[in-house]
């Protein structure tokens, strides 16, 4: 049995350059493609799908250094958020100023493969920070993506041999502030207050106008956060095949004056990893039924 799986290795700092010039290409692509079809609901009253744009970018790959693929896939993506957010017209991607749109290349699967060491997508070869293993696997469809910091990463759909974990039993879990996650068997995730432990630092550099500091620092915030919460989440799954989590609304919190706590413990970023580890192995999770204590719960 296996499962999909996307996998984010880091590129090399010298393919920065080309990879804007591609992002540049797809921001030009989206923004005409928004405007043809915004033009199509506003003059016929027809709202055009993937399929009707893809003939009015069949041929513009050459000319603006991407593969035809990528095309199709900015048309697809391009319909599908139409549709999620009902507009009839999306924000324009920016390439450059204080509001520019971070880079993103997608690729379908058969896009982009792995030769003599690297990955090679439309004639070209990037290097990559290869933690994976990436040569042992049949690349389906990913993107390239760029970071806050300038930092490109490599991110493709793989397959997996299914490995079952043999959990037993159930657990609840309340969610807090002062611990982030209370288990019903004793277990408990502190609360690491990652963002006021650096909020002093943070303040300074956001006052000092240094940028690059300012974006380090929330990197190091959020990779602290989800390195913690993937410890706890994994810990969860490999000894528990029923993982109950109380009925807690981070969207509704986060109106109140517990906002930046709220943020800071990354309850939703939690119960993500909680329902998705599991499903990937068999494991079963159930979703927030019970609002009363996760003790009671089991």
């Amino acid at each position: 049995m296996k499962h999909t799986k996307t996998l984010q290795v880091r590129v090399r700092d010298k393919h920065a350059p080309l990879l804007r010039q591609m992002a540049r290409s797809v921001n030009f692509v989206w923004n005409y493609l928004n405007e043809l079809s915004h033009r199509s609901i506003r003059e016929r009253g027809v709202f055009l799908s993937a399929f009707d744009l893809h003939p009015y970018t069949k041929g513009a790959g050459k000319e603006l250094g991407l593969h035809s693929q990528t095309l199709q896939c900015v048309a697809a993506e391009y319909v599908t958020r139409r549709k999620q957010f009902r507009k009839r017209r999306l924000n324009w991607r920016k390439s450059g100023g204080a509001r520019r749109s971070l880079g993103w290349v997608p690729f379908n699967t058969g896009a982009a493969s792995w030769k003599n060491g690297q990955v090679f997508h439309n004639g070209n070869c990037f290097k990559v920070w290869d933690s994976y293993g990436l040569g042992q696997y049949r690349f389906r469809s990913g993107s390239f993506s760029e970071d806050a910091r300038g930092r490109w990463y490599f991110n493709v759909v793989v397959e997996l041999d299914t490995q079952l974990l043999n959990g037993q039993g159930a657990v609840g879990i309340d969610l807090g502030l002062k611990d982030v996650a209370t288990c019903s068997d004793g277990q408990r995730l502190e609360n690491g207050r990652f963002y006021r432990g650096l909020e002093s630092k943070l303040a300074i550099a956001q006052r000092a106008s240094k940028k690059a500091r300012v974006r380090a620092i929330h990197a190091k915030i959020a990779n602290r956060r989800k390195d913690a919460l993937h410890k706890f989440s994994r810990s969860l799954v490999e000894r528990c095949n029923t993982i109950i989590v109380g009925d807690v609304s981070p969207q509704k919190l986060v109106k109140t004056k517990m906002a930046k706590s709220v943020l800071d413990a990354g309850w939703g970023q939690l119960n993500l990893r909680t329902l998705f580890s599991p499903s990937e192995r068999y494991q079963l999770h159930m979703p927030p039924e019970s609002k009363g204590n996760a003790r009671r719960i089991t």
